[in-house]
């Protein structure tokens, strides 16, 4: 049986979209769900692209009922892919797939991580430090923001002149390359299904 990934994404959702390009004829592995808490996002119309079910929930759904919990474990979800999704994962969440939730993030952590640390608001704040270089994060999800097991980082040079949207252009670069790979590695690892 195919291993099984569910994404959540909160908006336009391009690193869902090559998530799901990377695995569209996959042999061992496949998205089975995209889910978000944003009815407006564009990540939807992505995932109907590729005739992926999808699922809208609200904050009451996420944090106070295990709603979510029980249409995973349904689906039989092997890791949970956070792409651009911005709540705190719940503890009912946390412990129905432990070490099976994985974030990307968009600098080097343990810098630039936290509430409120995400997006243009991450190289906002690398240009006002003037690094030399920045790059992503991607790691295991726990109780915190941004401070789980760092699985993989990949770096990128800060050139004179680069502004947000060239920090940004070369972030989603690294984000696009890795992030697939990463997950199809860390399903190789997995010995068997939940």
């Amino acid at each position: 049986m195919k291993k099984r990934i569910a994404i959540f994404a909160s908006g336009s959702g391009s690193n869902a979209q090559k998530i799901m390009e990377h695995f569209k004829k996959h042999p061992e592995a496949e998205v089975c769900i995209v889910l978000t808490n944003n009815p407006e996002a564009y990540v939807l119309q992505r995932a109907d692209n590729f005739e992926i079910p999808t699922h809208v929930f609200d904050k009451q759904e996420f944090y106070n009922t295990n709603g979510l919990v029980d249409l995973l474990k349904n689906l039989q979800v092997d890791i949970i892919v956070l792409a651009g999704f911005l709540w705190l994962i719940p503890q009912n969440l946390l412990k129905a797939f432990p070490n099976k939730i994985i974030n990307i993030h968009p600098a080097l952590l343990p810098k630039y991580g936290g509430k409120g640390m995400y997006g243009d608001f991450v190289h906002q704040a690398v240009l006002t430090n003037r690094d030399a270089e920045s790059g992503i994060t991607i790691h295991f999800v726990n109780e915190n923001f941004d401070e789980g097991e760092i699985i993989h980082q990949a770096r990128f040079k800060i050139e004179k002149g680069d502004d947000l949207e060239m920090l940004k252009f070369k972030g989603q670069q690294l984000e696009h390359h890795h992030f697939p790979r990463i997950i199809e590695h860390l399903l190789k690892k997995m010995k068997s299904s939940i």
